[in-house]
This record gives C-alpha cells, structure tokens and sequence, in this order.
C-alpha cells in the first residue's frame, strides 16, 4: 500500500512550486521515465519499512510497546517539520533538486541496512520465518535496539525528506499542460512498486510468495546466502533486500535526470525568510475564506489515515489472528483496488465537485473503520480492507482540486507546503494516541479489543475532519450555478 502512503499529500512542495510565465520544453522520455520510476523505488521502502515489516519486527516479534515504535516514527516526521523551511530555502538559492534527493535516498538505503545488521548481529532471531532460532548477539541487545532505532529514525527521515525535491524536480521535465500526466506515470508506477517490494523480499521473510506459495529450499538458500544479513529469516531478514530494492531503482534518477534551472555561484539562503514565509502563509489563509479550516481539517484526516496504515500490519497480527506473513498478502491484494478506486473517485471530483467528493470519502472512511472493530472474521476483515483500499486514493484526489478552489493559483505552491508540513505534524500526534489507546488497554481488556480501541480513535478523527470539512466553502458548486 505505499501506495497508500501518507507522502502522496501533494506534488507542489516548499516554496519551490514555479510561477509565471515558467513552461518549460518537454524532456526527453528517458529522464521523464528515470524521474517517475523513482516513485516506484521509494514506496519499495515506504510499503516494506514504514508499513509492513518494521513495526511488526519491534512489535509483534521482539515484545516491545507500540508506544517505542510511535516515539522513533514520530521523531523522524518532527525532524520533517523542522528541516522543511530550511531545505527548502537553499535549495530555492541554488535551484538544485537532484542532489537533495540522491543525499537523501543514500542516507536512507545505508541506514536500512545498518538496521539489519544491528538486528541480526544483537538481537534476538526470533518470529515468523525464523531459521534458526535463538540470537546471534555479537552486540549487546540493549546497544543494538538503540541502533537499531536511531537507525529507523534516520532511514525514515531520509525517505521523507527526499520527497519535496523530487517533487520539485517535476516541473522542469514538462510543460503544464503534461504535469498531470508525468503525475499519473509517477502515481501509477508507485502502486507498482509497493506490490513488487513485498514480491520480491518476502522470500527472504518466510521462504514463499504472497498467493504463489512455498519457494524450493534450494532457490531460497541462493538468495539467503546471495544477500548478506538475510540468512536466518524472519522480517529483519527484509531490510537489505529493500534496500537493495530502493537503490537499485534509484539509480535511473541518479543518472539520466539533471538539474535544468541550477545556479552557479554563491547565492544568498534565505533562512529567516524560510521560517517567515510560513508564518506569513498561515496569516494570509485567513484572506481566502475556508482555506485555513481546510488545512485543520487535512490535518485531521492526514492523521488518521496515516495512523491506521501504520498500524494495519499490527492489527492483522494482533486483533485478527493473521499469522506467517499473511498480512503481507493482504497488502499485496488491497493495493489493486486502490488503483481502480483513485481513477474513479477522480470522475466523481470533475462531475460533482471535490468538497462533496471528499465528504463521501471520509463517510467512507468511518462507516469502514467501525466495520473493521466489529468485523467477525478474517474474511470479513479482507473484504473491509478491500473497501479501504477502494477510497484511500481517494484523499488525495479530492483534496488537491480543492485546495486549488479556495486560493488563488499563484499562491498555490505555498499553501499546499503548509499542507504538506500540517500531514507531517499530523503523523506525529496520531501514532501516539494510537499507542496510548492500545497500550493502555491491553492489561486491562486483552489485545484483540486493545486494537480495536485504536481505531476507535482513528474513526473519531476521520468524524472530526468531517464535521470540521462541512463549514469549508463549495466553490465548485458555486462555479456550477453561476453557469
């Protein structure tokens, strides 16, 4: 589901977004093709690390609370917050993007795999799809938790920050009237790259194939003892492989794309600038009527949403008795209907508005999430995701045309950087009052209703963004009657 990743908020970024009369010529297909299939390498990491395995390695094989694991996730999105306005500005100076995200997404692979190594050399080989149980602790397991997670942190913060750069690097590939289009390949490939993620390093996890099967022990043994730091199994035995993944289909960026619009020379970075220009954007939402409330309300359903697919993994295990990687599967099997959903959410936003759109969505989003609470059985719970995975492009599809009804287009590329910083704000506060919920809970009531607590809470943001999103101008109606 990177595809159902809480980073598809926007692709206008920083204040970065061009303005004008700038239109660029239409690059060559080799660098629009390198550039998109950078979105098929970096949900490789964001379906596997920050969805998948992760979380359910701390969690659900090493016993540790999932108050830890909302404490280093919420660390890396602060650090976003932070460096944002910085980055931002100098790469605004210099007009360089490339070597943003080429910094970035090294730092992150390299990070990746110390997290392997510290897990496999530190702490206990225990969980599903483990060999060769017992540990291998070469390093103290207290030192290598603690790297371990410092490494997480970092590796997750890279990813992230990656992201506005390459964004930002879209609009001198094409002119305006192609965007959407390079868009889409970029979207598409993306849903592309989160199935082939778990395809390709599940084997190393449990020795099958998502809906394929057992694997022949002899092919599993050439890939464990090809690929360093996988030999024992088990979802550690994941991290190298994805990061091999996210390299690898990085590198057509590194190579065939470049920076068009890069200034030589010293250039004066706007740093306080950088810091002011927010503070004067959140001043001025309040000369475009709904346009503040609607970043509120983003950040409530950004919260929610991101909440819950961070967690997804962990509720299969623990609230719905998934066992064996079998939550893999279910990742793999949802995201197909997310690409159908997102192209047909994207014909109701042009025939009835994107404010009314979104509404449905996030009726959507709560009448499913209480459906997963009660749902009676796995295949209840299957047929509940399937439905999530229908809606969930469906965010980012209404909220864009939306925010674009509310403020002027030149001022867009600032408003939706507020709204990308308001996600990242927003995936730190959920993921601990999930935490909270669930690790409160669990003495008292048991797991199963602990989780299902959690996405108590989801729903009742999702509620929130809804009756908050209610007071938000309907432009797109008022357009249809003038007409």
């Amino acid at each position: 589901m990177s595809a159902l990743n809480e980073d598809q908020v926007s692709d206008a970024v920083l204040s970065v977004t061009p303005t004008g009369d700038f239109n660029p010529p239409l690059a060559s297909f080799r660098e629009r093709l390198s550039w998109a299939l950078y979105d098929f390498a970096n949900t490789v990491f964001s379906m596997n690390i920050a969805t998948l395995y992760f979380a359910a390695w701390l969690v659900a094989d090493l016993g540790h609370s999932n108050t830890l694991y909302a404490t280093v996730n919420g660390i890396a999105s602060a650090l976003v917050v932070v460096s944002i306005p910085v980055f931002g500005a100098i790469s605004d100076a210099t007009q360089r993007r490339k070597p943003w995200v080429v910094g970035f997404t090294l730092i992150a692979c390299a990070s990746t795999v110390v997290m392997a190594i510290l897990g496999q050399t530190g702490l206990p080989l225990i969980g599903e799809g483990v060999t060769a149980p017992g540990t291998s602790q070469l390093i103290r397991p207290g030192i290598a938790l603690f790297g371990v997670l410092a490494a997480f942190t970092i590796a997750n913060y890279a990813y992230q920050g990656a992201q506005p750069f390459y964004n930002a690097m879209m609009p001198e590939l094409v002119p305006v009237d192609h965007r959407g289009r390079l868009s889409g390949m970029g979207a598409a490939l993306g849903y592309v790259g989160s199935i082939t993620g778990v395809l390709l390093t599940f084997p190393f996890f449990t020795g099958a194939m998502p809906i394929l099967g057992t694997i022949p022990d002899r092919v599993i043994g050439f890939l464990r003892s090809a690929v360093p730091f996988t030999t024992h199994g088990g979802r550690v035995s994941t991290f190298v492989p994805t990061a091999l993944l996210f390299l690898l289909f990085s590198l057509p960026l590194f190579l065939f794309c470049r920076d068009h619009n890069a200034l030589h020379g010293k250039r004066r970075v706007a740093w306080r600038e950088a810091f002011r220009d927010v503070r004067q954007t959140l001043d001025e939402a309040k000369k475009y009527p709904g346009t503040m409330r609607f970043i509120l309300t983003s950040f409530l359903y950004q919260d929610a949403m991101g909440t819950i697919i961070a967690n997804m993994a962990l509720y299969a295990i623990f609230a719905m008795g998934f066992v064996k990687g079998s939550e893999a599967t279910l990742f793999v099997i949802l995201t197909v209907p997310a690409v159908i959903g997102a192209y047909g959410i994207g014909k109701l936003v042009d025939r009835f508005g994107p404010k009314r759109t979104l509404s449905w969505v996030l009726v959507s989003w709560i009448v499913l999430l209480f459906s997963m609470i009660v749902a009676p059985s796995r295949s209840a719970f299957w047929i509940v995701g399937a439905c999530i995975g229908l809606i969930y492009g469906g965010v980012s599809t209404a909220e864009r045309p939306l925010l674009l009804s509310l403020v002027p287009d030149v001022e867009a590329g600032r408003f939706f950087s507020l709204m990308v910083l308001s996600s990242r704000a927003a995936a730190v506060v959920g993921p601990f009052v999930w935490a909270l919920a669930v690790d409160g809970l669990t003495p008292l009531v048991g797991t199963g209703i602990a989780y299902r607590a959690g996405v108590v809470t989801v729903a009742i943001g999702m509620a929130l963004a809804l009756w908050m999103l209610r007071h938000v101008p309907d432009n797109f109606a008022s357009t249809a009657r003038a007409q």
